[in-house]
């Protein structure tokens, strides 16, 4: 049985889509349909039922599985144990998280990881939504919330903390602000609440209701630059903010909070040599960021 046709069925099993597994495998999609064909009149069973979303495991498909699987991790371990013959971290990982997270934390890290790999190629979906893993919008998802549902790998990447924040401009115009009942009638920055993603992200309702807004975006990025603008004030996570030396904590005993990143991928991707080798790259990245994810 040709190896090549079980790695394309590996993928589209684990993609959904033709569209999906070429994008993981680097061909066409027409390729991965070929080669499923083939792989189907070799077994003479139909291994997926074509659906309008897009390919679903059949049984003889779900049987098959886990035989295919078993021989890709025979084949890693070999590959890594064996000095002459392994050739690096080959293939894509896509990993969704957070738009802040995202951009000033893993982002240059990443890029330095994927360029040490030439073999690798990196998709950083970082996004003011969520990223689905049971729709496999990405390999890996950091995430507010913990993964409850699914045969999925979930860890505890790290607690971060937020902060609220003025700019020392803004805040030079008006009374100090020494207590809660002081933010009445101060203009704040904030999220759009029917787009709000993650009901870790309503922060405010712990802290005050504000009276009127200057401005709500999906953006934590764009909060950050109308917060730096003298807009208003703004609830910031402190590796966005603090390090800003245009804006100054408000508060800083009264309105400051922790939010928890969770890290989570398919059970099935563990043993993929270049999903664990970027899984344990995310979880040393952010240990080593403790600072400015944690700061005192």
């Amino acid at each position: 049985m040709d190896w090549d046709n079980l790695r394309y069925f590996l993928e589209l099993a684990r993609a959904g889509t033709l569209v999906g597994a070429a994008r993981r495998l680097g061909v066409d999609h027409t390729t991965v349909a070929r080669r499923i064909q083939a792989l189907e009149k070799q077994v003479g069973s139909a291994l997926f039922a074509r659906e309008a979303g897009g390919h679903r495991l059949s049984e003889a498909g779900r049987q098959l599985l886990p035989q295919v699987e078993a021989m890709e991790a025979a084949f890693l371990a070999v590959e890594n144990a064996t000095p002459g013959v392994r050739q690096g971290l080959q293939g894509l990982v896509r990993i969704g998280c957070t738009e802040g997270f995202g951009n000033l934390v893993l982002a240059p890290q990443l890029a330095r990881f994927a360029q040490a790999h030439p073999g690798l190629v990196v998709d950083l979906l970082s996004l003011p939504r969520l990223v689905h893993l049971s729709r496999r919008e990405a390999d890996i998802v950091i995430s507010l919330e913990r993964p409850s549902r699914g045969a999925v790998l979930v860890v505890k990447l790290t607690d971060y903390r937020l902060q609220l924040y003025g700019a020392r401009s803004y805040l030079a115009q008006h009374a100090p602000i020494t207590r809660t009942e002081d933010l009445q009638g101060h203009p704040f920055i904030s999220y759009v609440d029917d787009l709000l993603f993650s009901k870790e992200l309503q922060i405010l309702d712990e802290l005050h209701r504000p009276s009127r807004y200057t401005l709500r975006s999906t953006s934590i990025l764009a909060q950050y630059e109308a917060a730096r603008a003298g807009a208003g004030l703004a609830v910031l996570p402190a590796f966005v903010a603090a390090q800003d030396a245009s804006l100054c904590a408000v508060l800083p005993d009264a309105a400051r909070f922790t939010r928890t990143f969770w890290m989570s991928m398919p059970a099935e991707n563990k043993h993929v040599a270049r999903m664990q080798a970027v899984w344990d790259f995310v979880r040393q990245t952010v240990q080593a960021q403790q600072e400015a994810l944690l700061p005192a």
